[in-house]
């Protein structure tokens, strides 16, 4: 059973939950993400989630969070543990109450930021405050499957996406090779010495500041190269993910590399390293050179100096494309959820999944 004390939004909530190890929960509003403390940060880095950290929320909140209202909230036990962060803003005022995760387009895995021992009562705290702001509706995108925030909150899944991750356990590159398909084994073995007969190739990261801008300059033309300049949500979102870089460089997070052949950037990767976790984002190619598949041999290189570098895991984020499941050893899924209050809400996002499930995510999802 949980009694939930209300205060409004504007002050402390008192939430017991029938839990030994999370026991009673004080909820606090953050007015400010940057005033979040390093105990956020902490929660993000033990769930190896560069998308529940202060830093992204903040950098987000400060690109598309203009005009709306911000719900965040701090879940602590009596003794003063960050228990967990609801990263929550109103999307939406009228006609209906719609709450949303703050990260959401832009970002990954998304949800609760909370160890996995505390989500019953982390679940307990977020129908507590979804009810303090009389939410409609509350559409929680990119949640992980196997976190089962669904089930927690008795909500409708609206939408389920693959995820896939290729778990880095073996103790070097040449077991690694052993342990992929003969094909795969053969193309990785083969397709850079083909580069190499009869170019200079080197491998580059951004390491300092005063490289950064350059490299993201570039970064973005051969990711515009690649798509021959139709629009993408990595380009729209282009000044987000400047700040966000230059920020992730200083925390000594971002991994942008470069294929440079005979001197030139001819593939760019970029992601993350965080929590023990390699994130693969979003990269580009100069498409005049696909029959050495720069592409794939940039994208073969971070994952051999993950794997150098002892990484737990490689992350390939949201997406179905064929080639993350040449490497992944598994897809835990990211799922898309849904809970509502009230008929008239029921009855609005029953008649969207009946019109068109996708369509109605869609509407949802645009910052």
């Amino acid at each position: 059973m949980t009694s939930i004390h209300r205060a409004g939004l504007t002050g402390p909530k008192r939430v017991t939950v029938d839990d030994e190890r999370a026991g009673a929960l004080e909820l606090r509003p953050l007015c400010l993400l940057e005033g979040a403390n390093t105990d956020w940060n902490e929660l993000a880095e033990q769930a190896g989630n560069i998308f529940g950290t202060p830093e992204w929320a903040t950098t987000w909140w400060r690109h598309f969070g203009a005009g709306r209202r911000l719900l965040a909230t701090e879940c602590r036990s009596r003794e003063g543990r960050l228990v967990a962060v609801l990263p929550l803003y109103l999307w939406r005022g009228k006609p209906l109450r719609v709450v949303r995760l703050v990260g959401h387009h832009a970002g990954d895995q998304l949800g609760p930021v909370c160890l996995a021992r505390d989500r019953r009562a982390v679940a307990e705290a977020l129908a507590a405050v979804l009810a303090d702001c009389d939410a409609d509706i509350f559409v929680g995108e990119q949640m992980a499957c196997a976190e089962g925030w669904g089930g927690l909150l008795s909500a409708k899944t609206l939408v389920r996406e693959g995820s896939p991750i290729l778990r880095l356990e073996e103790p070097d590159w040449e077991a690694f090779l052993a342990s992929c398909s003969r094909n795969l084994r053969s193309q990785i073995r083969t397709r850079e010495r083909k580069l190499m007969r009869t170019h200079e190739v080197r491998y580059r990261m951004t390491a300092s500041r005063s490289e950064l801008e350059a490299d993201l300059d570039t970064l973005f033309a051969l990711h515009r190269l690649r798509w021959q300049g139709q629009p993408t949500s990595f380009m729209t979102a282009e000044s987000f993910h400047r700040e966000f870089a230059a920020c992730a460089l200083e925390r000594g997070w971002l991994r942008l590399w470069f294929l440079e052949i005979d001197s030139v950037p001819r593939a760019a990767w970029y992601g993350f390293r965080f929590g023990g976790v390699e994130s693969f984002y979003q990269g580009g190619r100069d498409r005049s050179w696909d029959p050495y598949s720069t592409g794939f041999l940039v994208l073969v290189h971070s994952i051999r100096e993950a794997l150098a570098d002892r990484m737990s895991e490689y992350r390939f984020l949201r997406g179905e494309e064929e080639y993350k499941y040449r490497f992944a050893s598994s897809d835990p899924g990211l799922e898309t959820i849904g809970l509502t209050r009230g008929l008239t809400s029921r009855a609005a996002l029953g008649a969207a999944l009946l019109a068109r499930r996708s369509e109605m995510v869609r509407s949802m999802i645009s910052p």
